[in-house]
């Protein structure tokens, strides 16, 4: 015969069981996605995004494969982005589209291009790593 202090232990362990806390946000713990392509710089002004910008904004014009149709506002406009380069990391903030840009690539303000590169801009271009924030 089965004792009633094995019962109510067993019951008890249960109900501890089934009353464990379940994570209501799984999403929070996915990595977030790194893109890779080539860095270039370009004169800013009035972007696709619909504002003025000028070369000591610290923004980015994402390629259109990623903006999105260029006739409408990106969901991607506003949205910040932390760039990687050679031991350096940048934050900006996506304010155009860049047409001529392939997938990952991004063009940039100067003055982002110059904080990622120590203002060389003989480079005219390097390779980064990026991802949004």
């Amino acid at each position: 015969m089965v004792s009633a202090k094995f019962i109510f232990s067993l019951a008890a362990f249960a109900a501890a069981a089934t009353a464990a806390p379940v994570d209501s946000q799984p999403e929070a713990h996915l990595e977030k996605r790194s893109y890779s392509g080539r860095a270039t710089y370009y004169q800013a002004g009035m972007g696709n995004c619909g504002w003025e910008n000028t070369g000591a904004d610290k923004i980015v014009a994402l390629n259109t494969a990623q903006y999105g149709s260029t006739s409408d506002q990106s969901e991607h406009c506003g949205k910040k982005v932390r760039i990687h380069h050679n031991g350096q990391t940048q934050t900006a903030t996506v304010a155009d589209s860049c047409p001529t840009c392939n997938y990952g690539s991004l063009d940039m303000s100067k003055s982002l291009f110059g904080a990622l590169t120590n203002d060389n801009f003989d480079l005219g271009e390097f390779q980064m790593t990026w991802e949004f924030v």
